[in-house]
């Protein structure tokens, strides 16, 4: 599934490589590699390593702080991170609000809060899904009124991603109770310090508490904090989330997994044969890699077409969709291979220091974590179904 690379892309890939080999700490692709759980300390550190670097907003504009790659040279990079098991960029700021504040943002805003999203001084949280408003995002029902220079906000907000260690969220809120559904939404940049912000923790099944409930209480948000026009909010939070569907499917990460999938069965033996002779076992991989070509082709030509600053359409819930749908599938795969060995969960085994026995070969002690974990991924950045009643409508136009 290799590109065809010209001279100056494959001297920019051998310098990627360096780049990871030189100044990737072991101890963070260590963790990566083994499905150990990332500390902020450690995600604040790679996010500063790249920001040195120059390589932290890959899709930003170079006046804004970008690199000014390629969309090869960004899907080159995007590979060989996963290869490398070099940990993910938190998204929230720099793949998310970043590109919204560059094409919607003020001027004073783009100059305020870029620069911080890049050096680390901020971090981001989505304030989006509310208890009765995840993918039906239209019925939400947090609400900001006007008082004189500020916005009095009181609502909930859901599943916010990390929210316990953000400085800031990006919210969607109902300023006009009386317009219709879409045309009533604003988008506001909220300090998560100010008086009335309650965090909840959400304790997932592994015992984790990836995500928490945010709680807003006459929460005042002065009125430079907003972005773009009063009640055009959903026009910026479709664009944001063309943005966020498409880094979900995770073209990279899923090659780097198949690749890792790939070893597994050329190392473990059933019937004294490797995995990867057994005819059924063969055709699903044979099956997940056709698919996987595909998406990695799609993707290109989708993220070519918005070089020039533009966002990506429909197409982003086509990549959604299959991006989800094949992760998913490499990670029941990988269960599978493992059998027994992928059934014992050891929450212990995910956190730092644990120096249990490993259960079963390297690499199966977190195939069933991860097999349940990224269940979420054809539900969150709006369910799988929903994208496709957007392609049926946007693309087929049913």
């Amino acid at each position: 599934m290799d590109l065809r690379l010209s001279p100056d892309e494959e001297a920019f890939r051998d310098r990627v490589r360096s780049f990871f080999r030189d100044k990737l700490p072991s101890r963070l692709s260590d963790k990566v590699r083994r499905g150990l759980k990332l500390t902020k300390a450690d995600m604040e550190e790679w996010h500063a390593v790249l920001h040195a670097e120059g390589w932290l907003a890959s899709h930003w504009p170079e006046r804004y702080g970008g690199p000014g790659w390629s969309v090869v040279e960004r899907s080159l990079f995007e590979d060989e991170s996963a290869k490398a098991y070099a940990p993910r960029v938190v998204p929230f700021g720099v793949n998310m609000l970043g590109p919204v504040l560059i094409k919607y943002g003020s001027e004073e805003q783009r100059r305020h809060y870029l620069p911080r999203i890049l050096d680390g001084s901020d971090w981001w949280c989505q304030g989006y899904s509310e208890p009765g408003a995840g993918s039906d995002l239209a019925s939400l029902k947090t609400s900001a009124v006007r008082d004189g220079d500020h916005y009095v906000v009181n609502g909930q907000k859901t599943w916010t991603t990390l929210g316990q260690y953000a400085d800031w969220i990006f919210c969607l809120v109902r300023t006009d109770p009386k317009a219709k559904a879409q045309e009533g939404i604003s988008f506001l940049l909220i300090d998560m310090k100010s008086p009335g912000i309650e965090v909840r923790p959400i304790v997932l099944l592994d015992g984790d508490a990836e995500v928490n409930e945010v709680f807003f209480t006459d929460v005042r948000v002065p009125v430079a904090n907003l972005v773009g026009e009063e009640n055009k909010g959903w026009t910026y939070a479709k664009y944001l989330l063309t943005y966020e569907r498409t880094n979900i499917a995770g073209v990279g990460a899923s090659m780097a997994a198949f690749e890792r999938l790939k070893a597994t069965a050329d190392t473990l033996t059933r019937g004294g044969k490797p995995l990867a002779e057994d005819p059924l076992f063969a055709a699903r991989m044979a099956r997940i890699e056709i698919n996987l070509a595909n998406m990695a082709t799609t993707n290109m030509r989708v993220v070519a077409a918005v070089a020039g600053g533009g966002a990506p359409g429909a197409e982003s819930s086509m990549l959604k969709i299959k991006g989800t749908e094949i992760r998913q599938a490499i990670t029941a795969l990988q269960r599978r291979a493992y059998g027994p060995y992928a059934q014992p969960f050891v929450p212990e085994a995910l956190e730092e220091g644990y120096n249990g026995e490993p259960v079963g070969p390297e690499g199966a002690a977190p195939a069933a974590a991860s097999y349940f974990n990224n269940r979420k991924l054809s539900i969150f950045g709006g369910s799988n179904e929903v994208q496709k009643n957007i392609i049926s409508k946007m693309i087929v136009g049913l």
